[in-house]
């Protein structure tokens, strides 16, 4: 079946694709696509469809207003990659690896959500350890990850044993008097607000993941801990910078 005839099925009321952005309109082609069963498809056949359609499946409004939009959202799965070029007739496009794995709406929003997601704000240790996790909706995993490179972070530039951890640890580090990675530079309540903003980073996003499924599901939030996480260990980049070396 033609995935024009998908696409009319999935939305309830036709006039609401014309309302649409063009990556939420382009989860919905992508379903309508995988609905169809086509193994390969043509933007320009698809446009054609859309344009001599019937009333049964789209009334003339939408017919004629709905073509740019689609081509913007069509523009959208190329660009990530989700459409590619048939190899073996550039006339053709067809689903990519990554396109396959997306088969339900969540999926496709924890892919949307990842795919604009500004990558540039992460420290590269966060993005090295916790970014493959994230990408994937496994945010759980992606939190704990990114915690667990800020603990480990602080125990190395504080020069803490291997077996010192956890919210303790990140307390003495940054003890406002004897803390090793505290700023003598700003007064006592700065310090104390500073110790308590790692303590409890690592005590409610760390120390959580590693004992229980704490099932996050909002891709928003997991993105802004992940920020979190690169923000503190900017934060203990300098406190170590600033260290005087041991003679």
């Amino acid at each position: 079946m033609d995935p024009i005839v998908h696409l009319r099925d999935l939305v309830p009321q036709p006039t609401d694709l014309l309302e649409m952005e063009a990556e939420e309109l382009a989860g919905i082609l992508l379903a309508a696509i995988q609905r169809s069963g086509h193994t390969q498809v043509s933007r320009h056949n698809t446009m054609l469809a859309i344009s001599s359609s019937t009333p049964q499946i789209f009334d003339l409004q939408v017919a004629r207003e709905l073509p740019p939009i689609l081509a913007e959202a069509w523009a959208w799965l190329e660009r990530e990659c989700l459409l590619i070029t048939k190899p073996t007739d550039p006339h053709w496009q067809v689903l990519s690896r990554r396109a396959k794995k997306i088969t339900t709406p969540a999926d496709f929003e924890v892919y949307r959500g990842a795919s604009s997601f500004p990558r540039s704000l992460l420290h590269p240790r966060i993005e090295r350890e916790a970014w493959p996790s994230f990408s994937r909706g496994r945010f759980d995993t992606a939190i704990f990850e990114a915690f667990r490179e800020v603990e480990i972070a602080v125990r190395d530039a504080a020069e803490f044993e291997q077996h010192d951890h956890g919210v303790p640890m990140v307390r003495r580090a940054f003890h406002k008097d004897t803390g090793p990675l505290t700023d003598r530079s700003v007064d006592d309540g700065e310090r104390e607000a500073t110790s308590a903003l790692f303590a409890g980073a690592i005590g409610s996003y760390k120390n959580p993941n590693s004992h229980r499924h704490v099932g996050r599901e909002d891709v928003a939030e997991a993105g802004e801990l992940l920020v979190l996480a690169s923000h503190l260990l900017r934060v203990v980049e300098q406190r170590h910078r600033r260290r005087p070396t041991r003679g």
